[in-house]
């Protein structure tokens, strides 16, 4: 029995490095570049009690160099922290415009109703591209240039980018590059710019959408209960022909801060379920493969004896070697490497927690908001 484990270990982690979209390179990253001309964009941010970060987000966006028409939208959604207020107070630049939200309709996540009501101002209406970002994102002043040159040359309908995730704190050094390896891991960046293939995939904190895509698929009303909403937005886009791409940014980071462990926990568990569908059969699947995948190579590798242990010692370096690249971007020690087993667990036990609180009806639970009954189509 030990054996076959400890082939089917090493099995998995030979196809994921060789054959599973080269997802461990840690890349591309989005190149600089300068538009055609005349491409009109309009930015629509959702801010719910985003007092810390609005500011920033605002200052960086009203500070892009892009030359051709360039609009804001800040859709505050019902903020009780001042997010309003300070909205307010920045609205002195023509180009930004200040929505303040109705209250949350029917069937819609705050997020995504938010986007709606964006997309419904003649701003966004008359533009050729809408970049959506969150309210803690913080963009380089080339950034919505680079955006819309990447889509033009090579004609896509999405431009998704991970921005670079904050990674100071103890949690965060700890946890934040395997969140960013594990995306990598569920939507192989190659494999979502491949037409040939249904992966589809995006990062919410930087996506630059065509019009013309958006009027395709209705704008957000298909996907308006989703709460892994950029990957809705992604499918619903490829899945009607449309050209999308992903990859790294240089030009945009996050401004959340994790400040330790739980909110780490809490971060993953909001959504780690509605991922698996909110399904008890994928939940089991998920567990007995991360047992096999992180967990088993350890333990071969440290209790084993023989051929098992040799062979869970390999999977365990081959697994240490696909977190370089990322590591590397976060500029984290590669002995991190080898601690991936148990921050997979970490994550693990945090998707079950998320399984436990859809159950007893806090699934999804966002700046005071709570979604039991979300779709996870």
């Amino acid at each position: 029995m030990l054996i076959l484990i400890s082939i089917l270990a090493l099995a998995v982690w030979i196809y994921l490095i060789g054959f599973h979209g080269h997802f461990w390179h840690s890349g591309p990253v989005l190149a600089g570049g300068t538009p055609a001309g005349n491409a009109g964009v309009t930015v629509i941010v959702p801010a719910r009690n985003e007092a810390e970060n609005i500011r920033a987000c605002i200052a960086s966006l009203l500070s892009q160099d892009y030359s051709d028409p360039l609009a804001i939208l800040l859709v505050d959604d019902n903020s009780t922290d001042g997010t309003g207020d300070i909205a307010a107070a920045l609205c002195a630049d023509e180009r930004l415009t200040n929505i303040t939200g109705q209250p949350l309709a029917s069937g819609w996540s705050g997020k995504l109703w938010a986007v709606h009501q964006g997309l419904c101002h003649e701003k966004a209406r008359s533009a050729d591209y809408i970049l959506l970002t969150d309210a803690d994102i913080e963009h380089q002043p080339g950034h919505i240039s680079s955006l819309v040159a990447k889509a033009e040359a090579e004609g896509l309908d999405l431009v998704s980018e991970m921005v670079h995730l904050h990674c100071a704190t103890s949690a965060e050094r700890a946890l934040i590059p395997a969140f960013v390896f594990f995306f990598q891991m569920l939507y192989p960046f190659a494999w979502t710019a491949d037409q040939s293939r249904r992966t589809a995939g995006a990062a919410g904190g930087t996506m630059l959408v065509s019009r013309a895509a958006l009027a395709r698929i209705e704008g957000v009303s298909r996907i308006r209960g989703q709460l892994i909403d950029d990957c809705a937005l992604a499918r619903e886009i490829k899945s009607t022909g449309g050209h999308i791409w992903l990859g790294h940014s240089t030009r945009a980071a996050s401004l959340r801060v994790y400040a330790d462990w739980r909110e780490v926990w809490n971060m993953i568990a909001r959504t780690a379920f509605v991922q698996l569908r909110n399904s008890l059969l994928m939940l089991a699947g998920c567990i007995l493969g991360m047992a096999l995948v992180y967990c088993a190579p350890p333990v071969l590798a440290l209790a084993a004896h023989g051929l098992p242990r040799t062979l869970g010692a390999l999977a365990w370096l081959g697994m240490a070697l696909a977190f370089q690249p990322t590591l590397r971007r976060y500029r984290r020690s590669p002995l991190w490497g080898i601690a991936l087993p148990s921050i997979g667990l970490f994550y693990l036990f945090a998707t079950v927690a998320s399984a436990v609180r859809h159950y007893a009806g806090r699934g999804g639970g966002w700046k005071d908001r709570v979604y039991p009954e979300t779709s996870t189509r």
